[in-house]
């Protein structure tokens, strides 16, 4: 079939398939004059750029990976926690394993990433990873250790518990009190593509908890708000007094209790 014989709506469908500009119904296109054909194109240029940087984002923050793995270290953990901050809720840590065959793309700082793509590709990130370990402490762990001791410590039960034994962890700003050598990056999430799944699966399942949360107990916005000082939060703290979730110890909740 001749090419001007598709209408701009056909091209476009067709457009979304074709991963190179080479392509020989590219070419063919090149010389359609229509402005929505033109218009297609720019479009699909820009989507493969897009994908071009974004696999050379990809290959840059598995870096500290690629090193590790060339020096032995067959297993490299990365690990990082959700939920430090809120009035209430849990702090959620998470170790993941990759290796090499690893080809998520899209995996980068959950904070970057709405809330569809984040579950995509938590679901992915299980499936792929090595292994995968979670790590809770609620906020009644919280109030007793306080927050950085309380992130350490769900930290190093991630770490603990993985059936794959790192020799070294890259952790996202935390240090830990472990023998196992580790690289401790500032938003090493953005530069590590094990922290960044780590960070992605903690995010994903914290969410969820606090969407249970919500329901369990109504009023606070928990399925919004995650546990952080919202207006909506702080008018329910105002109105209800604190839940069994709230952080004792984090302001403004002992004014609610």
């Amino acid at each position: 079939m001749n090419d001007r014989q598709l209408t701009v709506s056909d091209i476009k469908k067709r457009l979304q398939t074709i991963s190179n500009l080479e392509d020989p119904f590219v070419l063919a296109l090149c010389n359609d004059q229509r402005k929505g054909v033109q218009s297609a194109l720019n479009q699909l240029k820009k989507r493969l750029e897009k994908q071009a940087q974004a696999k050379v984002a990809f290959q840059a923050r598995f870096k500290y990976e690629r090193e590790l793995w060339s020096h032995g270290h067959q297993w490299v953990a990365g690990i990082d926690e959700v939920g430090r901050g809120p009035l209430a809720g849990p702090v959620v840590t998470c170790a993941v394993i990759l290796n090499e065959d690893f080809n998520l793309i899209g995996v980068t700082d959950s904070k970057q990433l709405t809330p569809h793509e984040r579950e995509q590709l938590y679901l992915q990130i299980v499936d792929q990873a090595v292994e995968v370990r979670l790590a809770v402490n609620s906020a009644t762990v919280i109030d007793q250790m306080n927050i950085y001791a309380a992130t350490q410590d769900a930290m190093l039960h991630c770490v603990n518990s993985l059936h794959h034994q790192p020799s070294h962890l890259i952790v996202d700003a935390v240090p830990l009190d472990t023998s196992i050598g580790q690289t401790t990056l500032i938003k090493g999430d953005q530069k590590s593509i094990s922290v960044a799944a780590a960070s992605i699966v903690a995010k994903e399942y914290r969410d969820h908890l606090m969407a249970t949360y919500d329901r369990l107990y109504p009023g606070y916005d928990f399925k919004d708000n995650m546990g952080y000082g919202t207006a909506k939060h702080l008018a329910g703290l105002a109105k209800l007094g604190a839940s069994p979730i709230h952080r004792r110890t984090f302001n403004p909740v002992p004014k609610y209790l």
